[in-house]
């Protein structure tokens, strides 16, 4: 049977999506304050402009000490207005929009949410020099409850897709990890029991939601170091998941952003141009050896994790996100023919917003992202491309 077109219709569950491209959720670094902003909005505008299916929020943090810092979302009456209008804006240009939802677990930011950070097991964070203590069950409790809450704060907010985020070293990825759930209680131990946290957080978001969304959820191919999820845990992981039917689609990822970010984010390391973003303290340690340990150097190329992707495509029937790599039509289509149901962008529409309009019309074939990735330390001022010309214009389609 032929591979279907990357550019025709799918239906994520009961939503139906124009074509199969997904803009995978990078932080945006437009919130300054807690909230919805029309820089944000225009954030996602440009790629909905540009062609894309489905465009994804990111981060929209569950509780307040689970942001990654004190400028993210936290979903919640005082935000609801504001990610209404982000919806309706989106949902105006045909796209569909998605919430990625979570907590941020052991990459939170203590000192800047003003909330200690929680993980699986406590440990020193490398980021606020505090100490993250181990989530209690009453706290897990909490959560759970705040993920339910979240959700159905989005699909009143008129959201399409809820992505649970689980992969990352945040805290459901936390304690999935060996290395970093040292648990002697119900959540640790074989990898089932580490899993009981991503599987309860699915199902009380599905039962609260039915069918009036998607529902998603980001896994780990592979966290990239010692301790982590492995590509075995990743695929025993999303077997669980479909076999409690509580997620439309898996979209699949890897790398940690506590332990080893750049896995993810394969090319250039842009260690100097991160270090000059973090506060005094971190700044130091990114310019010492043990920074050049944890900004480590991948190189770049096309579909990177499609062998271990592969593996996932041959244990389960749900549909898939392919993520990593992904620049062009020729590997869209190779993603297609592997048994992908949907391929999802970072960089790449980042640095050409119109990106998949000029895939679609043939008048191009691939992206200009040089994946240098210096965009990435605009977290903390506003995510762009840092390759733009003063001089040089790309138009987006209205």
């Amino acid at each position: 049977m032929a591979a279907p077109d990357v550019f025709s219709p799918f239906d994520l569950g009961p939503v139906r999506l124009r074509n199969r491209t997904v803009k995978a959720a990078t932080f945006e670094g437009r919130t300054p304050h807690g909230q919805v902003t029309d820089e944000l909005i225009d954030y996602h505008l440009a790629p909905a402009r540009g062609g894309i299916g489905l465009t994804t929020v990111a981060y929209l943090a569950v509780a307040p000490e689970g942001r990654t810092h004190a400028e993210q979302i936290v979903v919640g009456p005082e935000t609801a207005g504001g990610l209404a209008r982000l919806a309706e804006s989106v949902h105006a240009t045909g796209a569909k929009v998605a919430g990625q939802i979570g907590h941020a677990g052991p990459v939170a930011n203590g000192r800047s949410n003003g909330v200690p950070a929680l993980a699986a097991s406590a440990m020193p964070s490398p980021l606020s020099m505090q100490m993250i203590r181990s989530a209690s069950e009453k706290d897990l409790t909490r959560i759970t409850r705040a993920y339910v809450e979240t959700a159905r704060t989005l699909v009143h907010a008129g959201f399409d897709v809820l992505e649970l985020h689980m992969a990352h070293s945040y805290l459901i990825s936390s304690f999935l990890a060996p290395g970093l759930n040292r648990r002697r209680d119900r959540w640790g131990g074989a990898l089932e029991a580490r899993a009981k946290l991503a599987r309860q957080v699915a199902r009380a978001v599905r039962d609260e939601v039915g069918d009036q969304v998607a529902v998603t959820a980001k896994v780990s191919v592979s966290d990239g170091f010692p301790g982590g999820v492995t590509t075995a845990d990743g695929v025993a992981l999303a077997r669980l998941l479909e076999a409690d039917g509580t997620v439309d689609a898996l979209q699949l990822s890897g790398g940690s952003s506590l332990m080893n970010p750049m896995y993810l984010f394969r090319g250039e390391t842009p260690t100097a141009e991160f270090a000059a973003a973090m506060p005094t303290v971190v700044r130091w340690g990114m310019r010492s050896p043990l920074g050049a340990s944890f900004l480590k150097s991948y190189p770049f190329q096309e579909a990177y994790f499609r062998e271990k992707a592969l593996e996932f495509r041959s244990a389960v029937e749900l549909p898939l996100m392919f993520l990593g790599g992904v620049n062009g039509v020729d590997t869209m289509r190779q993603a297609m023919a592997d048994g992908f149901e949907l391929v999802a962008m970072g960089r790449a529409v980042l640095r050409e917003p119109d990106l998949v309009a000029r895939l679609q019309a043939g008048t191009t074939r691939r992206g200009i992202c040089i994946h240098c990735n210096r965009c990435m330390p605009t977290i903390y001022s506003g995510t762009r491309c840092t390759e733009w010309s003063a001089d040089e214009v790309i138009p987006v389609p209205h």
